[in-house]
């Protein structure tokens, strides 16, 4: 249901999008992992300034088929269809919300990490959804539609990768503020936007493998 309107960014993507690009090290030559990649919005191209292969995996066909590229692989995130130790950057991106444990996810990411890769792992932030904020996403009908979400705290991630052999690097928080004001103000939702401003809507953290 979500595959044909998955590619609309929203106000939680945007903020989304703009911190695991800051997370991200320079893509150059290496191998990047998008596991629970949807339609493979998000893989960059290949190419003399980009990775040197891209590989995503989605476990939904519907959204493989909507991503119509080469390069994503049926699977799932709790287990993924790659050797180990082969990936220098690992994404998991708004992905493991939709499970009610954190252990396997963070097992196969750190399996497929090379020695020193970059694994960066973003979530819906707990203190939003604490908030009321709900994932949704409109179908081509324009219905909205809830999605089943887990909460994770961020000690509950920080235990999971420490037991999958990944120290934590870096974590980071945006929130509610000026870089998604528009999208409040297409959906003539100021009012919220005004009572939402500093809530942390993204949960990220990069990990060293």
């Amino acid at each position: 249901m979500w595959a044909d309107t998955y590619d609309v960014e929203n106000a939680l993507t945007r903020l989304e999008q703009r911190t695991v690009r800051a997370l991200t090290p320079p893509l150059a030559g290496t191998w990047l992992l998008d596991a629970a990649c949807g339609t493979g919005r998000r893989l960059p191209r290949t190419g003399a300034k980009g990775a040197h292969r891209v590989v995503g995996v989605d476990l939904v066909f519907e959204m493989i088929r909507q991503a119509a590229r080469p390069g994503i692989l049926v699977g799932d995130v709790r287990a993924l269809p790659c050797p180990s130790r082969l990936f220098h950057i690992v994404w998991c991106r708004l992905a493991v919300g939709h499970l009610p444990e954190l252990e396997r996810v963070y097992a196969e990411l750190g399996r497929v990490a090379r020695p020193g890769a970059r694994v960066i792992v973003t979530d819906f932030h707990p203190a939003a959804a604490r908030a009321g904020h709900t994932r949704t996403f409109r179908d081509t009908h324009g219905t909205l539609h809830e999605v089943e979400h887990h909460i994770h705290e961020a000690g509950a991630h920080m235990a999971a990768a420490r037991r999958a052999g990944l120290e934590l690097d870096e974590v980071a928080e945006p929130a509610v503020g000026r870089a998604v004001r528009p999208f409040y103000e297409a959906a003539a939702r100021l009012d919220a936007y005004e009572q939402q401003t500093g809530t942390p809507l993204v949960l990220a953290l990069a990990f060293r493998a």
